[in-house]
């Protein structure tokens, strides 16, 4: 009954502060970058919710229970990604633009806009699409199993689209800083009491060495192409991340964009270890539990992505447990806002307005267009959501296929004066075909050269034909012209 109770509660205060803030919304700048007037603290709040969502509570956790501290190649990824992005915030604050796709479009031109637009909706949708799967197992287990998994994930949907329409980017940065002290205190609470629940840090390491003492290490048994191809698919997307450059251009100005970039490195960084720590005390928690392994003694992955809320519910005190869900509200809700929100920016901004209509369309009116893109664009994730049998995979096909487009091509657009429109063109061309033409022929059981190879490793082959074009389609066209680098310099 707490865990509900708690749940409900913090939920209501969330629905509150957003009806506050939705009165301040009056103009198109307004719901999409807050009004560019975002502090640091703030902006450090929103920037660590929109990276630690779903994909962090069930997909790391999951990897964790599976392969031990080796998941930290994964989340490690993300942390390089942090500090190169570091160093191109203020540059992207005073371009102030309002999506990545406009950026595309000054550094090369509208064709790879709109290259950049298709890539985002249909990536971002997967990635919305799972923080309903989350939700759904995260009400099921709430319920004791009265709400199933699949009724959940609409209940999710049906939320999320909610708080993301009512006030924009305004009511997602109002209440993103709540969400990230509640995650940090959660779950760096719900560590040492799931240690006690084993028995002790010495009992948790007695069972892990007897039963697969390589979780403990960061490389022994790993497949060297394992971890390439795993550190990849984090550090593509955190470098492209769309959400991340529309939050820039809502920092109040170009150094404040750099110092939240700063506190974002160390929230996630801390948070993604614990994940990953209380993932591995449950490993030894559930190491003899029949629901967490298969009939061949090799491990339920689905289940496994549940080892923090299992704990949650299971083995911590009840107070511990209902923050840890409370937690969990707060890492889905603020990730599946962002991802809406900037999948129905990219629709609106650069689809609907120049097509569809005037320039001059009255504030109000365009941002009701964008609410109500929000609502068929998070049905329509609700549905791409049947297609992925786990949270990872989905993280994985995403991830690449938004890293592998637009990562090459964006980070160029600020380190090599010499790319060329048509160099950009085809390297987003080839980082959205390769993740999907991969899966279609796992699905159909096809085969196309080396294709296609196991979710785990598909960063590496779109990565490397994405580069490989960037590079040798730039060198054989002519040269930009100056006016079109130089604002990346500056």
């Amino acid at each position: 009954m707490i865990y509900s109770l708690v749940t409900i509660v913090y939920l209501v205060l969330l629905i509150g502060i957003i009806i506050y803030k939705s009165r301040t919304v009056r103009s198109e700048e307004d719901f999409i970058v807050a009004g560019r007037g975002v502090p640091v603290y703030l902006l450090v709040g929103t920037l660590v919710c929109t990276w630690i969502g779903s994909g962090s509570l069930f997909g790391n956790a999951g990897l964790s229970f599976r392969t031990g501290f080796g998941e930290l190649w994964f989340s490690a990824g993300a942390w390089i990604g942090i500090v190169v992005i570091y160093f191109i915030a203020g540059r992207v604050r005073k371009i102030s633009k309002f999506t990545l796709t406009d950026i595309l479009e000054k550094r090369y031109n509208h064709t790879a806009k709109i290259l950049g637009t298709a890539t985002i909706i249909v990536a971002y949708l997967v990635i919305a699409g799972y923080q309903f799967k989350g939700g759904g197992r995260f009400l099921a287990i709430l319920s004791n199993g009265a709400i199933d998994v699949e009724t959940g994930a609409l209940i999710s949907c049906v939320t999320i689209i909610i708080f993301t329409a009512m006030a924009g980017m305004v009511s997602i940065i109002s209440i993103d800083i709540f969400n990230g002290i509640l995650m940090i205190v959660a779950l760096f609470t719900a560590l040492p009491f799931a240690i006690a629940a084993h028995g002790g840090i010495t009992e948790v390491m007695n069972t892990i060495n007897t039963t697969n003492p390589q979780h403990f290490s960061l490389t022994e048994g790993r497949d060297p192409w394992w971890i390439v191809g795993i550190i990849l698919p984090t550090f593509i997307l955190l470098v492209s991340e769309s959400s991340i450059y529309q939050k820039f251009s809502s920092a109040k100005d170009s150094t404040s964009a750099r110092k939240a970039v700063f506190g974002m490195f160390i929230g996630v960084v801390a948070i993604e270890f614990v994940i990953c720590a209380i993932a591995i005390v449950g490993y030894a928690i559930y190491a003899n539990d029949p629901r967490f392994f298969l009939t061949d003694g090799s491990i339920n992955q689905a289940m496994a992505e549940e080892v923090i809320l299992r704990i949650g519910y299971e083995q911590v005190p009840s107070f511990v447990g209902a923050m840890l869900f409370a937690a969990g509200v707060a890492i889905i809700l603020s990730t599946g806002n962002t991802f809406l929100m900037v999948t129905s920016t990219n629709l609106t901004q650069d689809i609907l307005k120049p097509y569809f209509f005037k320039k001059t369309i009255a504030a109000k009116k365009l941002i009701r267009i964008q609410q109500t893109s929000i609502a068929l664009l998070g049905l329509l994730a609700y549905v791409m959501v049947t297609q992925f049998e786990t949270v990872l995979e989905m993280a994985f096909i995403s991830y690449t296929m938004i890293g592998a487009s637009l990562a090459p091509a964006l980070l160029a657009s600020f380190f090599w004066k010499r790319v060329t429109s048509a160099g950009a063109i085809s390297s987003i061309l080839a980082g959205m075909i390769i993740p999907v033409l991969n899966k279609v022929l796992e699905v159909t059981s096809l085969s196309f050269g080396p294709l296609p190879v196991n979710t785990d490793y598909i960063a590496i082959p779109s990565l490397a034909t994405s580069l490989t074009l960037l590079i040798v389609v730039s060198l054989l066209t002519a040269k930009p012209a100056e006016e079109k680098w130089k604002p990346f310099f500056e």
